[in-house]
C-alpha cells in the first residue's frame, strides 16, 4: 500500500501561526493552539511553526492570567520541539511580523515542505487591519500587513539565496472581515496565492487550525483545496454550553494571482469611473446609484453589533453590489455593462466560499449575498472613514487603483 501522507522529514505544508493575544481575545483564542497539535498529530505532512503572544500560563491542570510574554515552538508529529518562552513581543508590529514569516519561510526550506502558509490570529478590521495590541495601543495596518509578508519574504530570500523562490503561498485570516478586495490587492502585490477569510465579524476561537490538514492534502489541486478549507470552516462547531456554533457567518478562499488582481482593479476603476461621471452628470443617476449599493446590507449585520454604527456597516458584499446596480435600467447602459464586467472580475477570483442564510449567533442575520469579497462602498459622510486616521479602510493601494474615492464623492 502507497503511503498517504508524507514522512515528518518532509511535510507537504509549513503552516506558521502567528497568535496574538496582547487583547481581550487571548483566552478564547488559545484555543487554535490546542487544534494545531492536535492537527500535527493525525495529519503528519504539516509542520507548525507558532508564535504566541500571551498572559496565560498553565499551573498543572489550572490556566491562569500572568505577565504577558511570548511562545514560540515548532509542531511536528504531535510533539512539541524549539520551545522557548520570551519577553512579549509586539504582535503590532510589522518588523515583527516579517521577522516571523521569514523565520516560517527557513522552518519550509529545513523541512523541505512544499508550500508555506501563515495563520494571522487576533482582531480583524477589514481594509483597516487587524492584529491589535492592547499593551501598546496599536493597530497594524491592512498595507502594513501585506508589506511586513513581503519584507519576511524578502529576508529568507536574502538570508537564503538557494531558496529565494520560496513564498508565503496562503495567508489564513482568523480575523473578522478580512475577505476583502482592499486585502485580496495587497496580499496579491507580496506575492501570496491565496487568501482564506470572511467577510464578516467570527466568533471567536474563528477558522479551525485543521483548514491547515485540508490545504496539505490538496496542495497540488487549488480548487480541491478552496472546497475543502471552505467545508471545513463552515462545517466546524464549537461548544458554547446550551449551544453549539459555527465560527462564521460566511467564509471564502480567493485566488490572488497578479493576473486575476489585475483584471480585478481595471474593472472596478472602469465601474467607478463610469458610475462617478454619470452620477455627477444627472441628479437621478446618483439617486439610483445610492439607492443601489444602500439596498446591499453591509458587514457587521447582527443587531447588536450593526446598533453601534461600527465602520464596517459600509463594507459591502461586491458581487451582489455590482450585480444589482448591472440589473437596474434607470442607469445608462455603460454604467450597467461596467458593474457586470466588474462583478464578472470579482467572482473569478472566489475559488470557493459558503454563506450562512441564517447565522443564529448574530441573530438569525442572513448571509445569502456574502458570495466572495466585500468592497467598501459607503453611502453616507460618517461612512467614509470614520476611525481614520487610526484605522484607515480607504488608504491603500486597491482604493487608489480603482479611483474608489471618486465614486464614494459622487454616491456619499
Amino acid at each position: 500500500m502507497i503511503e498517504s501522507v508524507r514522512s515528518p522529514e518532509s511535510p507537504a505544508l509549513e503552516f506558521g501561526i502567528y497568535r496574538d493575544g496582547d487583547n481581550n481575545l487571548d483566552a478564547s483564542q488559545a484555543y487554535v493552539l490546542k487544534q494545531a497539535l492536535d492537527t500535527s498529530g493525525s495529519d503528519h505532512s504539516i509542520a507548525f511553526h507558532v508564535e504566541n503572544t500571551t498572559g496565560l500560563r498553565i499551573h498543572g491542570d489550572t490556566l491562569t492570567k500572568g505577565a504577558l510574554h511570548t511562545d514560540t515552538f515548532d509542531l511536528t508529529g504531535g510533539e512539541i520541539t524549539n520551545a522557548h518562552v520570551g519577553r512579549s513581543a509586539d504582535m503590532s508590529s510589522p518588523d515583527n511580523l516579517a521577522r516571523f514569516v521569514a523565520q516560517t519561510l527557513d522552518q519550509a526550506e529545513r523541512n523541505g515542505a512544499k508550500q508555506t502558509w501563515i495563520e494571522l490570529v487576533d482582531h480583524g478590521a477589514g481594509d483597516g487591519g487587524g492584529l491589535e495590541s492592547d499593551s501598546r495601543a496599536e493597530v497594524m495596518s491592512m498595507p502594513a500587513i501585506a508589506n511586513a509578508i513581503a519584507q519576511g519574504q524578502a529576508e529568507h530570500a536574502r538570508e537564503h539565496p538557494e531558496d529565494a523562490g520560496r513564498t508565503v503561498d496562503g495567508v489564513v485570516a482568523n480575523q473578522c472581515l478580512m475577505s476583502t478586495l482592499g486585502f485580496a490587492d495587497a496580499l496579491s502585490r507580496a506575492g501570496v496565492k491565496y487568501l482564506a477569510a470572511s467577510p464578516e465579524t467570527m466568533i471567536s476561537p474563528g477558522t479551525p487550525t485543521s483548514v491547515a490538514h485540508a490545504i496539505a492534502a490538496n496542495v497540488d489541486d487549488p480548487a480541491k483545496m478552496a472546497h475543502a478549507v471552505v467545508s471545513t470552516t463552515m462545517r466546524y462547531r464549537y461548544d458554547g454550553g446550551d449551544a453549539r456554533f459555527g465560527p462564521a457567518a460566511a467564509f471564502d478562499v480567493l485566488d490572488c494571482s497578479p493576473e486575476k488582481i489585475a483584471h480585478v482593479d481595471a474593472a472596478v476603476k472602469a465601474f467607478n469611473d463610469a458610475a462617478a461621471a454619470d452620477a455627477r452628470s444627472a441628479p437621478a443617476q446618483r439617486a439610483a446609484l445610492r439607492e443601489d449599493v444602500a439596498s446591499i446590507d453591509g458587514m457587521t449585520r447582527d443587531e447588536d453589533l450593526a446598533s453601534q454604527h461600527l465602520p464596517w456597516q459600509a463594507d459591502r458584499p461586491a458581487i451582489a453590489m455590482y450585480d444589482t446596480i448591472a440589473h437596474d435600467e434607470r442607469l445608462s447602459n455603460s454604467v450597467r455593462a461596467a458593474a457586470a464586467a466588474a462583478s464578472s472580475a470579482v467572482g473569478d477570483i472566489v475559488l470557493a466560499h459558503r454563506e450562512s442564510a441564517h447565522f443564529t449567533p448574530f441573530n438569525g442575520a442572513s448571509y445569502r449575498d456574502a458570495a466572495g469579497p466585500t468592497v467598501h462602498a459607503p453611502v453616507t459622510q460618517r461612512q467614509i472613514d470614520p476611525w481614520a486616521p487610526k484605522i484607515s479602510e480607504t488608504n491603500n493601494a486597491f482604493a487608489a487603483a480603482t479611483d474608489e474615492s471618486a465614486f464614494t464623492a459622487a454616491i456619499a
